[in-house]
């Protein structure tokens, strides 16, 4: 390395709904002073738009036209991980439950997916500029795919899963504030369909060959970020 030059790092997470990528990935990229993508955002950016554009979901090629104009901007800093389209910031609008119930629509439809991948992409390869957010020293990227096809050649590659009951209860108080069983009742077909969708698209529910797993099932928020840290660690030496 040349004297003065900073080592990037770039970590990718995938998960399945409710393993706590999103909480993990961006307290990790904070603890490291990275930046930190939420690619899981950028759908439901694109969900948003659609349905703000009047684009029927079902249209295939319709939607993905939409996509592939999205005026997107979103930010990269742990702290404050913006997300603004056409000029409306969309980062509370994008958690309704109607993104919710629409997003997999959007993300199961491979032209979107094609031109979202290209973004992130980009966005990761940014942070290896010393003029980017992080200085040059890397990002942490989450979502469904970021280990296996938009980032397979990561520094460190982890696959963060729990068991069913454990992400039912997370998503639950997430969303409902509480994980009673009316809770978990009314959230079950949301985080299940979800990942059953993105399932016919995207694997992320098994670790492909050199990513790390990490079972979050019996683990708290800080224990998971320590967890993840701790592979870090091993394999870069940070």
């Amino acid at each position: 390395m040349e004297a003065g030059r900073v080592s990037t790092v770039v970590v990718a997470i995938d998960g399945p709904s409710g393993s706590g990528k999103s909480s993990v990935a961006r307290e990790v990229a904070r603890r490291l002073d990275l930046a930190y993508l939420d690619t899981g955002a950028m759908y439901r950016a694109a969900t948003w738009w659609c349905l703000h554009s009047g684009v029927p979901l079902e249209d295939q090629p319709a939607v993905a036209r939409a996509v592939r104009e999205l005026p997107l901007d979103q930010g990269v800093d742990p702290d404050a991980p913006h997300v603004v389209v056409a000029g409306t910031d969309v980062g509370e609008a994008i958690r309704a439950t109607a993104i919710s119930a629409a997003v997999s629509a959007v993300a199961t439809n491979l032209d979107v997916r094609d031109e979202l991948r290209r973004r992130q992409r980009t966005a990761i390869a940014a942070q290896r500029d010393p003029g980017a957010f992080s200085g040059g020293r890397g990002i942490v990227a989450e979502g469904r795919d970021i280990t296996t096809v938009v980032a397979p050649d990561a520094d460190v590659r982890i696959l963060l899963t729990a068991s069913e009951e454990a992400r039912l209860a997370r998503r639950a108080r997430d969303v409902h504030g509480s994980d009673d069983e009316a809770a978990v009742a009314a959230t079950r077909d949301q985080v299940l369909r979800r990942d059953a969708d993105d399932s016919t698209v995207v694997q992320f529910q098994v670790a492909a060959d050199g990513v790390v797993t990490v079972d979050s099932s019996d683990l708290d928020l800080e224990q998971t970020v320590q967890a993840v840290l701790a592979v870090v660690t091993q394999v870069t030496g940070r």
